[in-house]
């Protein structure tokens, strides 16, 4: 088919450094308010309620929110309010609604019925005036502007900058705080790797299966990878954790198992990861690294690791769509899907 001139998702892709940046400047005095106001609760959990590519950014809250507090984080199950009239049981319990367009009735709904019970309530949304905005007693609008392509990419980026901006306020990392500001800067780096996840690309023209493997904060990354890959490309991507990975799926490993590494520069399983490439290459499987630059890899500016994730699923998204166009599809018109799903 032909390759069109010019494309929506390609455009939003480039935008994230700015969407990001936006996000940060306009929302460090709102989010610093929010953290004084929870720093009186008596938090002991936080509950995440999203679905689709915001479901990974709930992931990586899982991570921050662990390392930065100690404080557990379940993904909530929005059907058990919704198709089964069940809420949970929120006391100690910080909720947040996580969402693109704000409009998911099971979502919004479980965000609801937390306020009802009395618990704190966030909602993290490009839509400020959206159901979610309106259910929540906090919102932390995302500022990425509308977000045109049916596969999100700049409004993922924005959700986990709000999320760092959250976790690191509530602590009052200032450092980090800094360090987050700069991130912008490593994102627009990040992007001058498309020449090789172009070619990277072709090696997946004619894949029928494939795997993308993280480790600890690099398994939320290696869920969005994949996501974009079934999404964009049609490709059946799994994801796993990397020691999840060992105890059982490793079997499948062979020539016609392309495996996506994520381990960028710093990550404390680095070793760990690379010993797995190691292996996978051993086995036959032909494997692309997302991390330090060397020849060969998706190379990505080292940035702390807690922020690493604004970074490296930019080299991802670029494979994803290069690798729809490898197999001679449009990215901008992924099958079958829309760009705002109400599920109930």
């Amino acid at each position: 088919m032909p390759r069109p001139a010019r494309s929506v998702l390609r455009a939003e892709i480039g935008e994230q450094p700015h969407a990001v940046a936006r996000v940060l400047a306009r929302e460090g005095r709102r989010t610093a308010a929010i953290a004084a106001r929870l720093a009186k609760a008596d938090l002991s959990w936080v509950l995440v309620a999203a679905r689709g590519t915001s479901d990974n950014a709930a992931r990586y809250a899982q991570y921050a929110f662990g390392i930065v507090h100690r404080l557990p984080v379940a993904l909530a199950a929005p059907s058990l309010v919704t198709l089964y009239g069940r809420p949970p049981r929120v006391k100690g319990a910080l909720v947040i609604g996580i969402s693109q367009s704000g409009r998911s009735p099971d979502v919004v709904e479980t965000v609801a019925a937390a306020r009802r019970a009395g618990a704190p309530t966030l909602a993290i949304v490009n839509d400020a005036e959206s159901p979610l905005a309106r259910a929540a007693e906090w919102v932390l609008p995302l500022h990425a502007g509308v977000e045109r392509s049916v596969a999100a990419t700049k409004t993922y980026t924005a959700q986990l900058a709000a999320v760092a901006l959250l976790v690191l306020s509530m602590g009052g990392r200032k450092k980090d705080l800094a360090a987050l500001a700069a991130v912008p800067g490593s994102m627009e780096e990040a992007l001058g790797v498309e020449p090789e996840a172009e070619a990277a690309a072709g090696s997946l023209a004619h894949a029928q299966r494939a795997v993308v493997i993280g480790r600890g904060l690099h398994y939320p990354t290696a869920c969005e990878i994949a996501l974009k890959l079934k999404e964009l490309a049609l490709l059946l991507a799994e994801p796993y954790s990397a020691a999840d990975f060992q105890h059982g799926p490793i079997a499948m490993a062979e020539r016609d198992l392309p495996v996506i590494l994520v381990s960028p520069p710093g990550s404390r399983p680095a070793r760990e990861v690379e010993a797995l490439g190691n292996e996978l290459r051993r086995r036959g499987s032909p494997v692309l690294a997302i991390g330090p630059r060397r020849r060969g890899a998706l190379g990505v500016p080292r940035v702390p690791e807690l922020l690493a994730p604004l970074v490296s699923i930019l080299p991802g998204q670029l494979l994803a769509f290069h690798a729809a166009r490898a197999r001679g599809l449009d990215p901008d018109s992924p099958r079958g899907i829309r760009k705002i799903t109400e599920t109930r």
